[in-house]
């Protein structure tokens, strides 16, 4: 079994970096590196095996909106730079890779109005993936893919690179009880994550969900893929800019519903997402010795 790290952003966030109104926590990368460095040293000190790089905030898309395309290489370099400081190269580095757009302040919803032409959103993606190969990233994660459009093209630009990929899938839960994409009503998990998995990643998790659906949407990718599955759920809910850890799950509780994902759907990684923290990986590294 993998331990991935927690929230990384959120985590940042715990820690005392300002949350930016705009790009939440991308621009810690450069405003307060001595933070984002220390979150990735409590994931690693918990137990975790692979660190996520600060990376999922720089949404190409996002960065689009207001103007800031040109940063978006350069934030992802110190970021990467930042967890392999932390470890000092003794574990892997992901860098995460969203398709994230401009938040509405106070709520976890986008505003969805602004489209891309795919031609566009597609060459930004694939500037994002270069960026993270020239960042030095181990893997790539694809992380909250919650629909068979952008979430395929994003996907597609970092398959082309040649690093692995991971797939993170976020969905919820709409009032008629679907689980669906997050954000993305129109897109039900069934309707999209073939399309996912046909672009064959090397592991495809549930991530960034409440951990109840996350077991049902479990259930869900597991008839579509064989291959190496992952979970990493959230917990309290986003209010833009910040992370309100409202309800937290306790660690003990967490722990024991991810050995129940492990035996129900043959896990090969396990971690957390938003609100999860350094105890939740250390109760999860417990959960899983180390197999020497």
């Amino acid at each position: 079994m993998i331990i991935l790290d927690g929230g990384t952003g959120t985590l940042i966030q715990a820690l005392g970096a300002p949350m930016h109104g705009d790009t939440w926590c991308a621009d810690a990368n450069l405003t307060h590196p001595e933070i984002v460095r220390e979150a990735h040293r409590q994931y690693l000190a918990a137990g975790a095996e692979v660190l996520i790089a600060n990376t999922y905030a720089t949404s190409p898309l996002l960065f689009n909106d207001i103007g800031r395309d040109a940063d978006v290489g350069r934030i992802d370099a110190a970021a990467v730079a930042l967890a392999r400081e932390a470890s000092g190269g003794s574990v892997p580095v992901a860098g995460s890779f969203s398709v994230m757009r401009p938040g509405i302040p106070g709520s976890d919803r986008s505003h969805m109005l602004r489209q891309w032409p795919e031609a566009e959103a597609r060459r930004l993606f694939a500037d994002k993936a270069a960026g993270l190969v020239e960042a030095g990233a181990d893997v790539i994660a694809m992380e909250m893919m919650r629909d068979g459009d952008y979430s395929v093209w994003a996907t597609e630009a970092a398959v082309a690179t040649g690093l692995p990929v991971w797939i993170g899938i976020a969905v919820e839960e709409d009032d008629d009880g679907r689980i669906i994409g997050f954000g993305r009503p129109n897109w039900t998990l069934d309707s999209f994550v073939g399309r996912l998995v046909a672009c064959a990643p090397a592991m495809v998790s549930v991530m960034h969900s409440a951990p109840p659906v996350t077991t049902r949407a479990l259930a869900v990718v597991r008839q579509h893929w064989r291959g190496s599955l992952g979970a990493y759920a959230e917990s309290g809910y986003f209010a833009m800019p910040d992370w309100q850890f409202v309800d937290i799950i306790p660690e003990d509780e967490y722990a024991d519903l991810a050995k129940h994902w492990a035996e129900a759907f043959d896990l090969a990684m396990i971690g957390g997402c938003c609100g999860i923290g350094p105890s939740h990986i250390a109760a999860l590294r417990a959960a899983f010795p180390a197999s020497g």
